[in-house]
């Protein structure tokens, strides 16, 4: 086994390069046989495994700095990296991440888990290295999806025609490229590459320059000549002109080319981008025929890709994309809007029955949410289906082009609050507190399957701006008694006692319901609100639970600065000052990978940790079972 040779990263260095393809080969079935047993990313893992064997072969890490965009195809980067012993625990609470962290080892030079911000970064570095007068090359790797975001676009803009190396890989896995452009374009680089032909040129151009009156005016008409030319014949144009040199395309599974192309990346003296062409989920057939499906997935069976366990009862987002296709059979101006997510969010099905209806824009937020709201402004009804995590950037839009326009977009938001293994980058902690901070912004999370239904008819028949909030997993169907009709702005009493009221929202309820459970099975009177809108806040129920009520507790999976327990302690403050609150809230921090149970449990939030917490209050200040809870405080 030569991976068992690996020990240290600069033992790649010693490898032949027969030798590579086999430690290539067993790379993939290492990552096959552990990803089966952990979930993870799959497919973008297996799909660049000779580029990093390439990277480590030809730069000097973690001297050199590699930053991964996204950086969920890391895997390869982490084994050759000294990490190949963490893959046991990986993505589990403790254990190794699934995406690159600066603090989990020198090799990751920077943190990723959101798309398109590898350049960006890598010209940071660039500068920072310049400045303090450094000597080490900086290498961003980004994909072809990730090249739609509007910063990667930016940050090409900005490095474009610098005096100074800088490369990026164009990480390529949708396009197929002729053998005629490859060969032709192999040849070009050559030359273009070659030291003597960079000097030639420069030395040519100084010279043309130089001579007087017309030399300025015959070098411009020589170099627009020259890139003309170029424009018909060489492809990656496009980086050329923005000043920055192209080469390729190239082979990604070929490992001696990749190590000769990224060796003259390294003599030129200016940004130079690096187109590889790879295959995703190469080398594990199910993944190649399916690289959707194996993205991002769970436990699976590696001999027939067949996932393990799951099935049965439906997520929210199958919820969610069932009765979106009934809406839109009904009303043709519904239509829908992802950002390169069509599988994930629950669109996959909208867009097989209404393809006109379906607009995928890639890997931009941003551009989604302003062209839903160009959309509602001329008379349509967006649904824009997005991931908590990666609606944060378009906070801007949000504000700016569909609230203060008032415009009926609708966002269905997955992934709200724990999502679990991708750790950091992907939870949804913050969506209740920076949508709520938007004037004319309506914001709503159900308590069960049924309720989302419920609040998917009732947004879309809202003149103005809503946002739904569901995570990720399995559709509670309890409680499906409670199934009062929404009104704007109205919680639901689900039971009504006395002395203590829960008020939770959206995933919180289920546990608010197993909460009172325990405390009416040790004496306690409790209420039940569900509180359907978290922006606005249903004070009138506050108003009327002040009557019979002495302690409030609020439930929301959401960071407690700016969310639903924060509003309500405010009005309780001013309007109720006898009341006394607990809100239970996740931390104000960023919380890392592991399983959603497991970590409900460390941030307690589980239904027994909330418990012991309440009882602790009611014991420390002598509230009787069944009697009066007087002096509770918070």
């Amino acid at each position: 086994m030569i991976l068992e040779r690996i020990i240290d990263p600069g033992d790649i260095k010693k490898l032949t390069y027969l030798e590579m393809e086999d430690l290539a080969g067993e790379i993939r079935d290492f990552l096959v046989d552990k990803i089966s047993r952990t979930g993870g990313h799959l497919a973008s893992n297996l799909g660049v495994v000779e580029l990093t064997i390439a990277l480590f072969c030809v730069f000097d890490l973690p001297k050199d700095k590699v930053i991964w965009d996204v950086g969920h195809q890391a895997y390869t980067h982490k084994i050759l990296s000294g990490r190949k012993a963490g893959f046991e625990e990986l993505r589990k609470y403790g254990g190794l991440s699934g995406f690159p962290k600066r603090r989990e080892s020198p090799y990751d030079a920077f943190d990723t888990g959101h798309s398109s911000t590898s350049i960006s970064a890598g010209l940071g570095i660039v500068q920072a290295r310049d400045l303090l007068g450094e000597d080490y090359h900086v290498i961003s790797v980004i994909g072809d999806g990730a090249l739609t975001g509007g910063e990667a676009y930016e940050a090409l803009n900005n490095c474009g025609g610098k005096d100074t190396n800088f490369i990026i890989v164009l990480n390529d896995n949708e396009m197929s490229i002729s053998q005629n452009v490859g060969g032709m374009s192999s040849y070009l680089n050559e030359i273009r590459t070659a030291e003597g032909y960079i000097t030639l040129k420069k030395n040519v151009e100084d010279y043309l320059r130089n001579l007087p009156l017309l030399g300025d005016s015959v070098a411009d008409v020589i170099v627009r000549t020259k890139n003309t030319i170029k424009q018909m014949v060489v492809p990656g144009m496009l980086f050329e002109n923005m000043g920055i040199t192209y080469l390729g395309p190239v082979d990604g599974h070929d490992i001696r080319k990749l190590t000769r192309v990224l060796r003259d990346a390294k003599r030129i003296k200016r940004p130079v981008l690096v187109h590889v062409v790879t295959t995703k989920g190469k080398g594990y057939p199910p993944a190649e025929r399916h690289p959707e499906k194996f993205h991002g997935v769970g436990k699976f069976d590696k001999v027939t890709g067949r996932a393990v366990g799951g099935g049965g009862k439906p997520g929210y987002t199958n919820v969610f994309s069932d009765k979106l296709c009934s809406l839109a059979a009904r009303d043709r101006r519904i239509v829908a809007v992802t950002a390169a997510m069509p599988e994930g969010t629950g669109l996959s099905e909208f867009s097989r029955v209404f393809p006109d209806r379906f607009f995928d824009v890639g890997i931009a937020e941003q551009h989604a949410v302003t062209v839903a709201a160009g959309m509602a402004s001329a008379g349509l009804r967006p649904v824009v289906a997005v991931y908590s995590s990666f609606l944060q950037r378009a906070y801007d839009q949000i504000l700016m082009d569909v609230c203060l326009q008032e415009l009926p977009v609708v966002f269905c938001i997955d992934r709200a609050g724990l999502v679990g293994a991708d750790g950091e980058t992907h939870q949804g902690l913050f969506d209740l507190t920076y949508l709520s901070s938007i004037p004319n912004m309506t914001v709503m999370a159900p308590k069960n399957k049924w309720e989302l239904q419920d609040m998917m008819d009732f947004a879309l028949a809202l003149d103005g701006p809503v946002a739904i909030r569901y995570p990720r997993g399995i559709a509670y169907d309890g409680l499906r008694k409670a199934r009062a009709k929404i009104e704007y702005g109205k919680s639901e009493l689900i039971y009504e006692e006395k002395d203590i009221a829960l008020i939770a929202v959206g995933s919180m309820v289920s546990t608010a319901e197993h909460i009172r459970d325990k405390l009416k099975g040790k004496g306690y009177s409790c209420s039940l609100v569900n509180g359907r809108f978290i922006k606005p806040v249903d004070t009138e129920m506050i108003d009327y639970l002040s009557k019979d009520h002495r302690y409030i507790i609020t439930l929301e999976e959401n960071v407690k600065r700016g969310g639903f327990g924060e509003v309500i302690t405010d009005y309780v403050a001013k309007h109720h000052p006898e009341l006394r609150m607990t809100n239970i809230t996740l931390p104000d921090a960023y919380v890392e990978h592991g399983d959603v149970t497991k970590l409900r449990s460390v941030l307690g939030i589980d239904s027994d940790s909330i418990l012991e917490k309440i009882e602790g209050r009611l014991e420390r200040y002598g509230c009787e079972k069944e009697g009066e809870c007087t002096g509770l405080s918070s």
